[in-house]
């Protein structure tokens, strides 16, 4: 495994690490539990050394998996990354959206991340996580109902108290970027990025790069579609969010796996699967520090973590970047 440091931070992860959305089964159509905890273990074995997790993925779910996780694992080995502003169980702050949690109940989703609730969030990933801090604390998404400067001086006083090593951000902006630097020691932004998605290079990328800010790139394998085991007769579980994303439009499910026919060659003479050319591609990008990559088996995350392995000339990455360019996916 490669690894990274994140930003001006003291922080090493890997280059790949454990996306753990997924195991929580919130939006993926259910979990099993002892896959989970198989996968997570089968990535640190095979030195995926970075999880990241959230209270949002399955209302807390995904946390006690990974809690439950990594009581096996030394805790100096590892780190932790979470969330904290996304809120099912109070109304307040931004709605976000409605959804169904894993037994079926409706929620509601708020971007809440004001100063009095950021506290007791902390305490209760701390709680299902088994652990006595945080290594990096994450605003899941942009709170416009709470000033960043009230929400980053409130991270700054976890640093403190050390129960958050480093501060990060999600789904920020230039600008949000910008003002959060004033109030505290920003190292990272986690934001979305594929071969099918990469507006973050007009903006988000030359900032990070030239304020000493890491990116973490979510959803790399555009959420399983740059697999290429997801056809147009998929079927999908019941709860799982996919089939209403408009990458997973019927006609963009068509172009997309074109495109990686016409890769798949480069794939196959590296011994490779698709899914990890894929991620070997996106952590080569200017600027990614790290792909976060879920995993539901342990042989989902091996097959991930051996994406490190594969070996990409230049030539390589120019053509595989060309094949993008001519990629157009209709848009809803």
């Amino acid at each position: 495994m490669e690894y990274r440091r994140l930003g001006t931070s003291s922080l090493e992860v890997s280059a790949i690490s454990f996306g753990a959305w997924a195991v929580g089964g919130w939006m993926w159509g259910g979990n099993d539990r002892d896959d989970a905890l198989n996968a997570i273990h089968a990535a640190y074995d095979h030195g995926i050394t970075t999880i990241d997790t959230a209270p949002a993925y399955g209302q807390g779910l995904s946390e006690e998996i990974v809690g439950e996780a990594i009581k096996k694992i030394p805790r100096d080995k590892i780190q932790i990354l979470t969330k904290y502003g996304l809120r099912w169980d109070l109304k307040k702050g931004k709605f976000h959206f409605s959804s169904k949690d894993n037994h079926g109940r409706d929620i509601d989703l708020y971007k809440y991340a004001a100063a009095d609730a950021i506290q007791s969030e902390c305490e209760d990933s701390l709680q299902r996580l088994g652990t006595d801090y945080i290594d990096l604390y994450q605003i899941h998404w942009p709170d416009p109902t709470t000033s960043i400067e009230e929400t980053m001086t409130a991270i700054s006083q976890l640093v403190k108290q050390g129960k958050v090593r480093f501060a990060g951000v999600c789904n920020y902006d230039s600008t949000q970027l910008r003002e959060a630097q004033q109030s505290v020691n920003l190292v990272s932004d986690q934001v979305p990025y594929s071969m099918l998605n990469r507006k973050i290079e007009k903006d988000v990328v030359p900032y990070c790069m030239a304020n000493n800010l890491s990116i973490l790139a979510y959803s790399p394998l555009e959420r399983g579609l740059l697999t290429g085991k997801i056809g147009t007769d998929h079927v999908f579980a019941e709860g799982d969010h996919r089939p209403a994303l408009n990458s997973y439009k019927h006609e963009n499910i068509v172009r997309t796996n074109a495109f990686l026919e016409r890769i798949k060659p480069i794939a196959k003479d590296k011994n490779a699967s698709l899914a990890q050319l894929v991620i070997k591609w996106t952590i080569e990008q200017p600027g990614i520090t790290v792909a976060l990559v879920g995993a539901r088996n342990a042989r989902q995350a091996t097959e991930n973590a051996k994406a490190v392995d594969v070996k990409l000339t230049t030539e390589e990455i120019n053509f595989i970047n060309e094949q993008l360019n001519e990629l157009k996916l209709v848009q809803a």
